[in-house]
């Protein structure tokens, strides 16, 4: 009955678990809802990378899945000449990567301010910077739009160039938040002891503060990075013809693939645009965001863990 009883003990201490291990049983569910959920985020690009690479005979084959026949690559040489793909993209990198910078800077600065000084209304000031993420851009581009006309920054990158500087670019309140929370941890004994040093306060936010913060920068960075890459309503209103971005030209794509070989493709029997062209343009549209992330996942996570975001 001992060794019975051991036996059942055993076995079901393999399949439910313990305190110190987890059981066949939980390990089975986390994986099987774990791949679930990964398949879910990557189907659409796994259709799309596999429909990029389909001619338009595979496209109207009911018998070609997920595998073309033959890799055509045309689909990509036509996008990349309806995208103007090198030009915009160096267009879409200066218009993204300055305000990112400049907004990661301007928050941390903020975020120091409201951490690392006590002043009268401290408190009502920051509930006012962070009430502004709960506003949509909608409801004040009228406003702002009026605001940049007059002072002549329409149509130029100074549009997103200003609000960045003065910590109100693209959800910008997030970011000061993030800051305010990471500075609001240093060591009064460690700001004390600058002080007693000789330090002021911008030195003590250049030498200590933001080696301390390099988590926050990171994840501020990458987050205002992708929001201004993506962003094409605002794009759209203050840039008109001057500046283009790549979401921009994806949202025009069909109108300028028309415009550039639809004539062409009906006088020599061609075709016209289908799915595996549309999915090329918006692939390369977000693959300089897939190689960011592939190369700094890793930093990413860490980041993110170590930010505040994760809940610590």
């Amino acid at each position: 009955m001992n060794v019975k009883a051991y036996d059942r003990s055993k076995a079901k201490r393999f399949l439910l678990g313990g305190s110190d291990r987890q059981g066949l049983i939980g390990q089975t569910a986390a994986y099987v809802l774990l791949i679930g959920i990964g398949f879910v985020f990557l189907y659409p690009l796994l259709f799309m990378i596999s429909t990029s690479f389909k001619s338009l005979d595979d496209l109207l084959d009911s018998a070609v899945n997920w595998i073309p026949s033959h890799f055509y690559l045309d689909n990509y040489r036509r996008a990349l000449e309806v995208l103007d793909y090198f030009p915009v993209l160096m267009q879409t990198a200066l218009v993204t990567l300055l305000p990112s910078i400049i907004q990661t800077f301007m928050a941390a600065v903020i975020g120091f301010g409201f951490a690392r000084f006590r002043f009268r209304g401290r408190n009502i000031l920051l509930l006012l910077v962070l009430f502004t993420f709960l506003i949509p851009p909608q409801v004040t581009v009228i406003p702002r739009y009026i605001l940049f006309n007059e002072l002549g920054i329409l149509d130029t990158l100074a549009a997103y160039i200003y609000p960045a500087f003065f910590g109100q670019g693209i959800n910008a309140a997030i970011f000061i938040l993030i800051f305010y929370q990471t500075f609001r941890q240093m060591p009064d004994a460690l700001e004390e002891a600058a002080q007693l040093d000789g330090a002021g306060h911008p030195t003590i936010f250049f030498r200590i503060a933001i080696p301390m913060a390099a988590s926050a920068f990171i994840v501020s960075f990458l987050f205002s990075l992708v929001w201004y890459w993506n962003e094409t309503y605002l794009a759209s209103i203050y840039f008109g013809e001057s500046l283009t971005t790549l979401p921009l030209q994806l949202q025009k794509f069909t109108a300028t693939y028309q415009a550039m070989f639809a004539s062409a493709s009906s006088a020599s029997g061609g075709t016209n645009i289908n799915e595996g062209i549309e999915l090329a343009g918006t692939l390369l549209t977000i693959l300089p965001l897939l190689v960011i992330y592939f190369v700094a996942q890793r930093w990413f996570v860490e980041s993110m863990d170590r930010s505040g975001i994760a809940g610590e």
